[in-house]
């Protein structure tokens, strides 16, 4: 029997959805750009020219929801990691765009670079829950104009499962289109496998990104999956409950779902969010709170509402530094949406509200997915497990260390056995130097970074890759 939870009952889920349609209706959004406004006037939905506030029917997200579809297939570089959405089991995804990156050599905290990207995809490359990868960290090294497509492929050339990131302006589509069209190896490739997507977040509140949204609808004639984030925080970006969060946070989703639904029907899309929290004493933002793990969970369980692929923002930590505050964090960002049943989780290989890519927190936090995974595949209460036999032999004060069960035992699945954390006597622990569960992992981030790269592409293809990054360097900046 497996392990779940429930946040949100049948009847709080319609009381979000009802509350966010109220929003919709009679608040509306605002959507800056110049695709987005023609799309909803002609199907009806109320809008402002010149406050750019559009105010959306029921109707419409009703017709919106109706067209989504309700699986897609995330496709990969390398066939062998193709990913379908909904999951039969939760899996992860890494956390993106940090500013900072932890110096691997020197332990310095500074701004991240495409060395860093290529870095972080080797090693999310080896971890067995990780399906979909993100750039890890913002590109300081490359120009402001085409730095996302740097980001983007070099994440496309140095992992070959799923990936997905942003673009910022319409200028930045045909260099994009051309270098994942190089990758793949053709424009049908590129439509048909769906091996990259792209991350849309709404501004909170209530407010779309003219120029993102403008270039994820030019995307849509590649058919190119979407994953819609909402982001509001309760208290500052986002109004001071969780609850209302949640509707806020819906709203903005719902919002997405129609303007992308009625420019392209049938479009993959994928419900989502990362909502954080408000530190009242400084006004900052944090990431590593029960409060956030609980509204991941919940919108999670209203992604399934609509049933819609569904994926969420969990596994983050505000830690300063790697460590026992990180693992904790983490901890409790990751249960509520994994027992929801959140088909992907947003949040490998970074703390400090995921701002700093940490290369060991890459090992420690597949680690921490698979002690929480043994959570969820529960008690296996098959009639073969109850072992009365067994019990039978041994009797009143013997033991079961010889029973052919407890020899199968190690190799059955049903006890999750680390090789990460350390479970030696003391006095080996301490002939053995004392290692960790960071230390641990810092030796097997050693070990991949000295590897080949796995899946690497040709000579041919990396060189297209750079002709084209060239060019949108002299052209966008």
């Amino acid at each position: 029997m497996q392990f779940r939870a429930q946040i949100l009952s049948t009847e709080e889920q319609s009381r979000i959805h009802e509350q966010s349609l109220r929003i919709l209706e009679s608040v509306g959004l605002r959507f800056h750009g110049h695709k987005a406004l023609p799309i909803l006037r002609r199907y009806g939905a109320q809008v402002d020219e010149e406050s750019k506030i559009v105010k959306i029917p029921r109707a419409l997200v009703e017709q919106a929801l109706a067209a989504a579809p309700k699986s897609v297939m995330l496709g990969a570089r390398n066939p062998r990691y193709n990913h379908p959405l909904p999951s039969t089991e939760p899996r992860y995804c890494m956390d993106g765009t940090a500013a900072f990156a932890q110096d691997f050599e020197t332990g310095e905290r500074r701004y991240g670079t495409r060395k860093d990207i290529e870095n972080g995809m080797r090693i999310f490359q080896e971890l067995d829950l990780g399906v979909m990868a993100w750039p890890p960290v913002t590109a300081s090294d490359a120009p402001a104009g085409s730095r996302a497509l740097h980001e983007f492929l070099t994440m496309a050339q140095f992992c070959s499962k799923h990936g997905q990131h942003e673009l910022h302006t319409s200028r930045q589509v045909p260099y994009l289109v051309e270098g994942l069209t190089a990758i793949l190896g053709g424009e049908d490739e590129f439509r048909q496998r769906k091996a990259y997507s792209l991350i849309y977040c709404p501004v909170a509140p209530l407010t779309h990104d003219g120029e993102m949204l403008d270039a994820y609808l030019e995307l849509g004639e590649f058919e190119m999956p979407v994953m819609i984030m909402p982001m509001p925080v309760p208290g500052s970006t986002g109004p001071a409950s969780l609850f209302a969060n949640l509707s806020l946070a819906n709203a903005e989703a719902l919002s997405s779902i129609v303007v992308f639904q009625l420019a392209h029907p049938g479009r993959p899309l994928i419900y989502s969010s990362a909502v954080g929290t408000l530190d009242f004493s400084s006004g900052g933002f944090l990431g590593g709170t029960a409060e956030m793990g609980l509204m991941s969970g919940a919108l999670t369980e209203i992604g399934h509402f609509y049933n819609l692929p569904t994926t969420s923002a969990g596994c983050t930590a505000d830690a300063k530094e790697p460590g026992a505050q990180a693992v904790l964090e983490k901890l409790i960002t990751i249960i509520p949406p994994l027992l929801a049943r959140s088909d992907i989780i947003v949040g490998f290989g970074e703390i400090e509200g995921d701002q700093l890519q940490v290369l060991e927190q890459y090992i420690v936090d597949n680690e921490i997915a698979h002690h929480c995974q043994r959570l969820f595949e529960g008690i296996d209460t098959a009639p073969e497990k109850e072992l009365f036999e067994d019990i039978a032999r041994v009797g009143p004060g013997g033991h079961f260390l010889t029973t052919q069960a407890s020899r199968r035992a190690p190799r059955s699945g049903e006890f999750y056995i680390s090789k990460l954390l350390d479970r030696h006597t003391r006095e080996a622990w301490l002939e053995l130097g004392k290692p960790s569960l960071y230390t641990n992992a810092r030796q097997k981030v050693q070990e991949i970074l000295a590897s080949p790269q796995v899946d690497p592409l040709t000579d041919k293809v990396i060189g297209q890759i750079e002709a084209i990054l060239n060019k949108a360097d002299k052209e966008l900046t």
